[in-house]
């Protein structure tokens, strides 16, 4: 036991605290990679969007050229 505990409640105190301040490390990290798969997501989102279109483009092209054909 640490000479400034002076009891198995201190002790516990002490682990607890330990614990609850390694969980919010852990829980700052994931937060972390929650805000870039966000921000990744959104980027993905984005490139989608612009095939989408660029798709439909080729299409509108492709009918034209089909009726000039």
């Amino acid at each position: 036991m640490p000479k400034n505990v002076s009891s198995p409640d201190e002790m516990l105190v002490l682990e607890l605290a330990t614990e609850n301040a390694e969980l919010r490390l852990q829980l700052a990290e994931v937060q972390d990679q929650c805000i870039e798969l966000a921000v990744d997501a959104g980027e993905l989102h984005a490139e989608i969007e612009a095939l989408r279109a660029e798709v439909e483009e080729f299409r509108a092209h492709a009918a034209k050229w089909q009726r000039i054909a």
